[in-house]
């Protein structure tokens, strides 16, 4: 496997550790799915933490503007999915520091750690593990520039973007493998499941 693998061998590390997964899964919102992405399944393997992360770091590295402000670059990510990513990525770029930002409950914004503070002028990464709504990553780049630091690109391990996900433009984004949108469906649909000879799978989050 090369510095930066091609999509088919993240795409097959992914499967391999159970990452990716194709079968008949019904998510907390009661929705269904035929796949179901959990990027921290691959994370807990050292080997292929440290493959994925460098991989996404040289992405971010080849970018010269962003290689010169390395040594000065915070990395923010949300918690918890973001974090291991933004770990890894941090120690394969040698870069400053990471941030992480999280929220009690689904009713209150993302807000960064206790006793964590992002200061003016500071040069931010966002991660995350994989991009989808772009909700996320949207609120803490308002939180990032409202504390007066400046977002100067976004890494994902894998983007599966939903209709209406922001192109975060003119930021460059990058990824590891790109897949199709996520597909979800009601209940009612379950006579048309892609594995119709499987069980249906709770996905607990």
């Amino acid at each position: 496997m090369e510095i930066i693998p091609t999509q088919d061998e993240v795409l097959e590390l992914l499967k391999e550790t159970g990452a990716l997964r194709e079968g008949n899964f019904v998510y907390p919102s009661g929705l269904y799915s035929d796949q179901y992405l959990q990027i921290p399944l691959a994370f807990r393997y050292y080997q292929h933490a440290k493959t994925l992360s460098v991989a996404l770091s040289r992405k971010v590295r080849a970018n010269a503007e962003l290689r010169a402000m390395i040594p000065q670059l915070s990395v923010v990510a949300p918690a918890t999915g973001g974090l291991p990513v933004a770990f890894g990525v941090c120690e394969a770029l040698r870069a400053k520091q990471v941030y992480w930002a999280e929220r009690q409950n689904d009713s209150e914004p993302l807000r960064l750690r206790q006793f964590l503070n992002i200061q003016p002028g500071e040069k931010v990464l966002l991660v995350d593990d994989i991009l989808r709504t772009g909700a996320k990553l949207t609120e803490i780049k308002k939180m990032v520039e409202a504390a007066g630091a400046e977002v100067v690109a976004l890494a994902v391990i894998v983007a599966q973007m939903a209709p209406g996900c922001p192109d975060f433009a003119p930021l460059p984004v990058y990824w590891l493998a790109q897949l199709d949108p996520l597909n979800l469906f009601d209940g009612e649909q379950q006579r048309d499941l892609s594995y119709p000879d499987r069980p249906v799978e709770k996905i607990w989050v």
